[in-house]
């Protein structure tokens, strides 16, 4: 069963829209998937909907609440590409993340008090989760291809729980100075673990479109669900 819910904000003081996907019976815990720049689109809703199958409680916020509902567009259509751009210059992180926390006390609140909340993203939602990790008290963290996380290192030290690190090393977004500087960077940190894709770009794990690598894909999404069984 899934269908867009509405939550309240940590304020209270106005609600978005998430998407959420239940499995049958009870969840074993709850993962809230975080969007790319296209928002809660198609490929998105996939991913909520292949881990309610798992049997977890999955939830897509709809993070670009604030400018526009329901964005929803196609990362290899030229306009939406541009849209979605746009949308993400836009973008307040720092409110985002005050949405993904609200997202997880939803989580929590269905669950109970003892369930166990991880977070996934990819591209924006990527960044979003290593922000997350820092910032948010979710339980286990997965990042695919996040942008501008070597720009962000000087927060890790928040990080208590568990990050795993999906990165291309042919990613047009994040530069290989910049892979290194993450690779230095977390090396020595215990909670993080990274896993390179050689001569992947970015998105090679959407769900849908040119810019998925089958092979690739499932590789990471094994391991992401692996991580998961482990500590959720």
């Amino acid at each position: 069963m899934a269908a867009f819910t509405s939550v309240s904000t940590l304020k209270g003081d106005a609600q978005f829209d998430v998407y959420v996907a239940r499995p049958e019976g009870t969840p074993k815990a709850a993962i809230v998937v975080i969007q790319e720049i296209f928002g809660v689109n198609e490929g998105i809703r996939r991913k909520c909907d292949g881990w309610a199958q798992a049997g977890y409680l999955a939830m897509a916020p709809d993070l670009f609440w604030r400018e526009k509902p329901h964005v929803e567009l196609d990362a290899d259509i030229a306009e939406d590409f541009q849209a979605a751009i746009g949308h993400m210059q836009k973008f307040n992180q720092d409110q985002g993340i005050r949405d993904i926390e609200a997202t997880i006390k939803a989580a929590r609140a269905e669950l109970g008090a003892d369930g166990k909340v991880g977070l996934v993203g990819y591209c924006l939602g990527g960044r979003l989760v290593f922000m997350s990790a820092c910032r948010t008290d979710g339980d286990a963290f997965v990042s695919y291809y996040g942008v501008g996380i070597d720009g962000l290192l000087g927060e890790q030290h928040a990080i208590g729980k568990p990050v795993l690190l999906h990165i291309p090393t042919a990613d047009g977004f994040v530069p290989p100075e910049a892979q290194q500087k993450m690779h230095d960077g977390l090396k020595d940190n215990r909670h993080v673990t990274l896993h390179d894709y050689e001569g992947l770009d970015h998105g090679f794990a959407a769900e849908m479109g040119n810019r998925r690598n089958e092979e690739a894909a499932q590789q990471a999404d094994r391991r992401t669900a692996d991580f998961f069984a482990a500590h959720l």
